[in-house]
């Protein structure tokens, strides 16, 4: 998006609540596979699914530091939080 998304509140709030609409129904899609690729041997495999979200996760929190969007970015933080406990669960 263009500059103009950073001064207007509305554009900020749409753009946010589609990145954490799409971020959390990816993470529950790891979180409902994690066991069964952790079954089929490729917790690599799984192991990089949670970093790429844990990377995307942080610019979108970083970017709503940067937008003055405190609640999106604990939301943020919160799911990237859940990813990193996924992520240390793995075995």
């Amino acid at each position: 998006m263009t500059s103009d998304r950073s001064d207007d509140p509305r554009a900020n709030f749409a753009f946010f609540s589609t990145e954490y609409a799409q971020a959390l129904q990816a993470y529950k899609a790891i979180e409902e596979q994690s066991s069964t690729l952790m079954e089929l041997g490729v917790t690599d495999e799984l192991r990089g699914f949670i970093e790429q979200f844990i990377e995307m996760a942080s610019r979108v929190r970083q970017l709503a530091i940067d937008k003055d969007e405190p609640n999106f970015a604990e939301w943020f933080t919160e799911l990237i939080e859940k990813a990193e406990s996924l992520r240390g669960a793995i075995v």
